[in-house]
């Protein structure tokens, strides 16, 4: 399932996904996604800045938890939790603290505020949420170029193309799902997005879709004895 990013400006992005509803104004560009506070944004804010560490390593998609997910400066944790104590929190949304032999103490967990399963919420997953919001911060910088532009096909199709090539790019660094741009993301912006109405309000309306990373949580393996002899 692709999400939608959800920005308004003279450039609407729309979709059945997006669910933002909060209106704010800058300049000429006008917004329909929340204001990110710690009160309002399900992005959970945890462990020490270790999220930026990891945007920078590996890029947003990436979940910032694992075993190289190290927490320093710490004497110890209050809390020493097993497998079993983290299989109940983890499916509840409680991102965990761990300590491992060599990898020493880590973060265990990349959910958000929103990650308990009984939510079924599409920004369940931390990477997830994170490069949505990236995705749409970066196109509502890199597309106020169009505001006053005449709004018309030229457009449309400049439009594309700038914001093909942005997604084309997170595509081969690896930031989303699919083998192919199709399966990966889609722009669109034309006459069916823009309808004359829009055109008349001074609205130019662009659809991103993409098709994200989540991590992977749980490692199950089978093992299986095969009687007799196994040729080869």
């Amino acid at each position: 399932m692709r999400k939608c990013i959800n920005r308004q400006c003279d450039i609407v992005s729309t979709g059945a996904q997006c669910s933002s509803s909060t209106h704010r104004t800058t300049g000429s560009i006008r917004t329909t996604s929340e204001p990110i506070t710690t009160k309002n944004s399900p992005t959970l804010v945890y462990p020490i800045l270790r999220p930026a560490t990891r945007r920078f390593a590996r890029g947003v998609w990436k979940a910032p938890g694992g075993t190289d997910a190290t927490i320093n400066g710490i004497q110890g944790l209050a809390v020493e939790l097993n497998d079993n104590a983290n299989g109940r929190l983890n499916p509840i949304g409680i991102n965990c603290l761990r300590t491992f032999p060599v990898y020493g103490r880590v973060v265990w967990g990349a959910r958000t505020l929103r990650g308990a399963d009984q939510l079924a919420d599409e920004y369940k997953y931390l990477p997830v949420r994170r490069t949505a919001l990236y995705i749409e911060e970066s196109l509502y910088r890199g597309l106020k170029w169009v505001v006053f532009e005449p709004n018309d096909e030229p457009l449309w199709a400049q439009i594309r193309l700038n914001v093909g090539a942005f997604m084309h790019n997170l595509f081969r660094q690896g930031a989303f799902q699919g083998t192919t741009p199709r399966d990966a993301y889609l722009v669109k912006c034309d006459k069916e997005t823009t309808t004359q109405n829009d055109v008349n309000l001074g609205i130019v309306n662009v659809v991103v879709g993409f098709a994200p990373l989540k991590p992977a949580e749980f490692v199950i393996v089978k093992i299986q004895q095969l009687a007799g002899q196994i040729e080869v």
